[in-house]
């Protein structure tokens, strides 16, 4: 059997981006009347789409009018952008990982735009990992925690569900992983804040990683051995 298809998130699973992306929303946020702090993006939204964020800040505040909130979208993935390429420090232990699991084809999906995974991937250095395999909700007009940013990810790369495994630090992303009927790591890096959902596989550091893979690898081959033993 082949070895399986490694789908990453990027934001807090390869790249430590999440509390420079909450700085910026917490500046953007309020220049338009919708209070937030950035302990609000790591405590209720983490790995959540930008504009569900925005439209339930919304419910909770009051309509802001669209032209502003599309101003202050592009000023803020603008600045995000320029502190993303500056500041910007991989997971510890991500590259590693990597390093150990080059064998294993991959790609990235995530919910941010492809401009802002590439820039992130670059500015660490992790973009020779993945070349051009990168999927963002934008391009596929999906977005976790639906499966199917996760199911077009794996199609355009040729494999069935069956034969993925994905890697996701956020809720949205292991529920969205496990409705699409892959098998799921979860790095938990909050686990007093967190619960690892039933039937995904809990780390706490990316340097347990390559072990995990190794060993679902090893038990969805060998569930897989009746399959081709019988010439199917």
């Amino acid at each position: 059997m082949p070895l399986p298809l490694l789908l990453f998130d990027c934001d807090g699973t390869l790249v430590d981006s999440e509390p420079l992306l909450a700085e910026e929303m917490s500046t953007g946020l309020n220049s338009v009347g919708l209070p937030f702090v950035p302990s609000d993006y790591m405590g209720e939204f983490r790995g959540s789409r930008f504009r569900n964020i925005v439209a339930q800040l919304q419910l909770r505040h009051g309509d802001v009018c669209n032209d502003q909130l599309k101003s202050m979208e592009s000023a803020m993935r603008a600045s995000l952008a320029e502190r993303l390429a500056n500041e910007l420090t991989t997971i510890p232990g991500a590259k590693e990982a990597l390093e150990q699991l080059s064998a294993y084809p991959s790609a990235v999906v995530s919910n941010g735009p492809e401009g802002k995974i590439r820039t992130a991937l670059k500015a660490t250095g992790l973009d020779g990992y993945f070349a051009e395999r990168l999927f963002s909700g934008y391009t596929a007009n999906c977005w976790k925690p639906e499966p199917c940013l996760h199911l077009y990810a794996a199609s355009i790369m040729g494999f069935n569900a069956a034969n993925c495994i994905a890697i996701d630090d956020a809720l949205v992303g292991v529920r969205a992983a496990l409705e699409a009927g892959m098998k799921v790591i979860h790095l938990n890096r909050f686990p007093d804040a967190e619960t690892t959902p039933e039937n995904a596989i809990m780390i706490s550091s990316m340097l347990q990683l390559p072990a995990v893979v190794r060993q679902l690898s090893q038990s969805m081959s060998q569930a897989a051995e009746p399959y081709y033993s019988e010439g199917k």
